[in-house]
């Protein structure tokens, strides 16, 4: 006979105190607090999301990861973000659906494919496995693509990142949700934070829509709406906030075995394990809460993707979402802490990189909050960086959404 699953995690009365208070329920504090409880013992914890668990970002994305980035600071948390997700499956005892399929991005022109290879250079130097591939390869790797002359962009060649693959991102969130309140967390849903009280420049209390509760360290892994909460405590973040949307098409026989991108039609897309092929682009070049969907997105992808990939041509898509993204002018995250406030983290700007690395920057940042001390892997994410002038340089070329202002 048929036994329905019980609740995943607790529903447990909001204490008056805790020791960590962690502001959003999405991946980054979920990781966070899995990990405060298990590394280090630290289980009268917090997460507040005035939604529901998985509301935003976590669950509003296409759940590619890799760790093909560009530059010599973000490649090795990226890398060993990867690497986690065998260990996580087995540790959380979830199947997260972790697909080794490969990421194969194309470039268009010869400067687009000098850039592939000084990105490839990048990784090999610091031990990722990535390769510059020419048309024909690209052929074998994904046989339905279209290596014509006669299209907008024509294919030169591309970079392929064989551990690179797709993680069923609801799992991530309930996994990491079962995790943390097996050992203790309390997960707060519907609970909005209204305000953070600072006293001799140390956090207090945090405000919420549900009473006060009192802490002395407070997480800011609230995605998109990061700066509001930042505001709260006076810490400007240079973050704009910028719709992205997505899509699926019907279920199809599997084709595309691999991850397919393309840079110069701001086209991605992979073959999910129901067939559906899952595709996104670039974000919305205008600043905006809003989660909209659009006819000119359907337009894009539907053009792009039969451009790239004919044998789609007559397939329908069948669900649309919008979503949104937490943007830096150098297209990195910011992960500080203790400063200018006392007890204050933060772990956002993540843009459309927040799901490969949540697993990984919860670790380190449950280090971080357990110990004080910043692990050496974090030190380049600093918010100082933009005072310094040391931007990261994740991206090729100027932010075309605006200064910070």
């Amino acid at each position: 006979m048929f036994q329905p699953f019980g609740r995943l995690w607790k529903q447990a009365p909001l204490r008056s105190a805790y020791d960590v208070v962690i502001v959003g329920g999405g991946l980054h504090g979920l990781a966070t607090a899995y990990y405060l409880a298990r590394n280090h013992g630290i289980n009268r914890v917090a997460v507040l999301e005035k939604n529901h668990i998985g509301y935003g970002s976590a669950g509003r994305n296409t759940a590619i990861v890799r760790a093909n980035q560009r530059t010599q600071e973000n490649i090795p948390l990226y890398d060993e973000g990867l690497k986690m997700w065998p260990q996580l499956m087995d540790e959380l005892d979830f199947n997260l659906m972790f697909f080794n399929c490969g990421n194969l991005n194309l470039a268009h022109s010869e400067a687009a494919l000098g850039a592939l290879r000084l990105q490839v250079a990048s990784a090999q130097y610091l031990g990722v496995r990535s390769e510059i591939v020419d048309r024909q390869q690209c052929k074998e790797l994904i046989p339905q693509l279209n290596l014509s002359e006669d299209i907008t962009y024509p294919i030169f060649g591309g970079m392929y990142h064989p551990p690179g693959g797709t993680v069923r991102h609801d799992a991530l969130v309930w996994a990491l949700a079962k995790g943390a309140s097996a050992r203790g967390v309390h997960i707060h849903q519907q609970t909005e934070v209204t305000g953070i009280t600072v006293r001799r420049n140390r956090v207090s209390a945090v405000e919420t829509s549900r009473g006060t509760i009192a802490t002395h360290r407070v997480l800011n892994a609230a995605g998109p709406w990061s700066v509001l909460v930042s505001d709260m405590v006076g810490v400007r973040l240079p973050i704009h906030v910028l719709p992205i949307q997505a899509m699926v098409t019907e279920p199809l026989k599997p084709f595309l075995h691999h991850v397919i991108s393309s840079g110069t039609y701001h086209c991605y897309a992979h073959q999910s394990l129901k067939g559906e092929v899952v595709t996104g682009a670039h974000m919305d070049p205008w600043i905006s809460y809003g989660t909209h969907v659009t006819a000119h997105y359907i337009r894009h992808q539907a053009e792009a993707l039969t451009e790239l990939l004919p044998c789609l041509r007559g397939v329908k898509f069948m669900r649309q979402w919008g979503g949104l993204a937490d943007m830096t002018p150098d297209m990195a995250p910011i992960i500080d802490g203790n400063d200018p406030i006392e007890g204050y983290y933060m772990d956002c700007g993540w843009g459309y990189f927040g799901f490969k690395s949540a697993p990984i920057t919860g670790k380190y940042m449950a280090q971080y909050m357990a110990t004080g001390r910043r692990p050496q892997i974090l030190r380049p994410f600093r918010l100082q960086r933009y005072e310094e002038n040391r931007l990261l340089g994740e991206i090729a070329s100027p932010p075309q959404y605006g200064p910070w202002n």
